[in-house]
């Protein structure tokens, strides 16, 4: 059945939900992992059914695929729990949720024009029947001309089927034949005019393997350029990497020597195509807690912070000693800001050795270290590896204030610095092996972000702990912080008690540490207060 319709089982939707990130691979790749699913809209005008034609707008360049499993509601639905989400769900399908790149800063996150275009979002063409199948056991994939460029299975997914429905229908009504698109996987990227993107979803494991078909868009060039009655299309570094969604870390190291995508489009399309083509970015199915940003179960929340603030840095390294972690400080750094404290979650760029052909793929344009300083976030610390190599700057003003403006806590390299007085100058603090003038290519090659690095001679992971001052910085493993901070804040009261016993004339001898009698006495200290 190729039509949408009665037919098919898919009719014209009342709404169209869909999810911006929502598997673990397109996470990683994107270099973030939401704590909670979010939203956008799209017009139902959007929808178009199989082997129809899809215009890519005169002017533009951008133009992206995204193969998705599509929910298609069957009843109405209101405040249902997540384990009931999944029992309003009549049938899932095909999605490709279409978006133009080169619209998205005019849209300002609301997506109405980048995805809202007039079939932008194909459906079908068959319905697999929501009774049929698990909803742990879908799979999704995705070709381009051909060439399977995307694959993933709900077994990835970070908000289950069930999870986004209630979650959705905790503030509207969900009605009979209403669409949630369920984000896509990794491997979404560019497409040109003459291209045939085909999507399926399917149950493998299931009896009979039931499949939706597969979902075909042929790509054509338009005409019609854009008026001057609205913003017209404009596209940068940061929209290109991400619409062609290059250099993933595990890319750039199984890959290093492909050329990064020089000249016209299709030279570009090529350049990226080349390590799909040999698996080298095929998406996974298993979680990529390599590159998460996030430690599952972990939130460095407000009052956490406040905790961490209210301890000395050389009491949180005690409490690390006592349970066997002796090699968690970063050493050899100075701070531009030696007054003030530096608490984030981790974020990590490493440099690798120059060498010259591969500073020439990955040193220009919008290489890995403009992509860590655009993308470190609210409270997060951008930590460096440079191998202790202090022969040429790491990063210099107009980094350290983009980090500074997109909020992050701290900056952490045990390379050097350029421009020295202006980042010093700057707000935020930033650690680093001392000055230097000369630029990366003398002896770094920006490689990869969001891995486990070493810096300073510890080992820091995305989504651990930095906690710094005048002492120096301690990375504190996710799961450890909130019993280390606690027990900090115990002993920091036991010396401030030994400190005011000591001024008061009191001997050492039996006090520091306390023995029993003064145990005793310090719980009485403590009532006093």
């Amino acid at each position: 059945m190729s039509d949408i319709g009665p037919a098919s089982g898919i009719g014209r939707p009342g709404k169209i939900i869909a999810v911006h990130l929502n598997y673990r691979s397109r996470a990683a790749q994107r270099g973030r992992t939401p704590a909670q699913p979010s939203y956008f809209f799209k017009p139902a005008s959007s929808i178009a059914s199989t082997g129809g034609e899809l215009e890519r707008p005169a002017g533009t360049e951008l133009l992206a695929f995204e193969g998705e499993i599509a929910l298609i509601i069957g009843r109405p639905t209101r405040r249902v729990a997540p384990e009931d989400g999944w029992a309003a769900v009549s049938g899932v399908t095909a999605a490709d949720d279409f978006g133009l790149y080169d619209l998205r800063a005019a849209d300002k996150g609301s997506n109405v024009r980048s995805k809202g275009g007039d079939g932008f979002t194909p459906l079908g063409p068959d319905v697999i029947p929501a009774a049929s199948v698990d909803p742990d056991a879908l799979r999704v994939r995705t070709w381009l001309n051909g060439e399977l460029v995307q694959e993933g299975a709900t077994d990835d997914l970070l908000f289950p089927f069930g999870r986004l429905v209630a979650d959705l229908s905790q503030l509207m009504t969900l009605e009979p034949g209403d669409v949630i698109l369920t984000g896509t996987p990794a491997g979404s990227s560019v497409t040109q005019p003459g291209d045939v993107v085909e999507v399926e979803v399917d149950a493998p494991t299931a009896a009979g393997a039931p499949t939706s078909g597969r979902l075909v868009t042929r790509i054509t060039e338009g005409s019609v350029p854009f008026g001057d009655f609205g913003s017209k299309p404009s596209v940068d570094d940061l929209q290109r990497s991400e619409a062609w969604a290059r250099w993933s870390s595990e890319a750039a190291r199984s890959d290093a020597a492909t050329p990064a995508p020089r000249g016209g489009a299709e030279e570009e399309r090529e350049a990226i195509l080349r390590p799909q083509r040999r698996g080298s970015l095929r998406p996974r199915t298993e979680p990529a807690t390599e590159v998460e940003t996030e430690q599952p179960g972990f939130v460095l929340t407000d009052e956490l912070r406040a905790k961490l603030a209210s301890v000395a840095t050389a009491t949180l390294s005690s409490q690390l000693r006592k349970r066997g972690l002796n090699n968690v400080s970063i050493d050899g750094l100075s701070s531009t800001r030696p007054e003030a404290k530096v608490i984030g979650t981790a974020r990590t760029l490493r440099f690798v050795p120059n060498r010259e052909d591969l500073f020439a793929t990955h040193g220009g344009g919008y290489n890995a270290q403009k992509r860590a300083f655009d993308s470190v976030g609210a409270g997060e610390v951008l930590v460096i590896e440079a191998r202790g190599e202090r022969g040429s700057g790491t990063v210099g003003d107009v980094l350290a204030l983009r980090a500074q403006v997109n909020g992050a806590a701290g900056i952490v390299t045990d390379g050097g610095v350029r421009d020295l007085a202006v980042v010093a100058a700057l707000d935020i603090p930033t650690y680093s092996a001392g000055p230097h003038p000369a630029v990366l290519g003398r002896k770094h090659v920006p490689w990869d972000t969001d891995l486990t690095i070493a810096c300073g001679g510890a080992t820091v992971q995305p989504g651990d702990v930095i906690v710094g001052d005048a002492d120096g910085l301690l990375v504190i493993p996710p799961s450890l912080v909130e019993e280390v901070v606690a027990d900090a804040i115990e002993q920091e009261r036991e010396e401030e008690f030994i400190a005011e016993m000591v001024a008061a004339g009191e001997r050492v001898d039996g006090l520091f540490p306390m023995n029993a009698a003064w145990k005793e006495r310090y719980a009485a200290w403590l009532t006093q207060r």
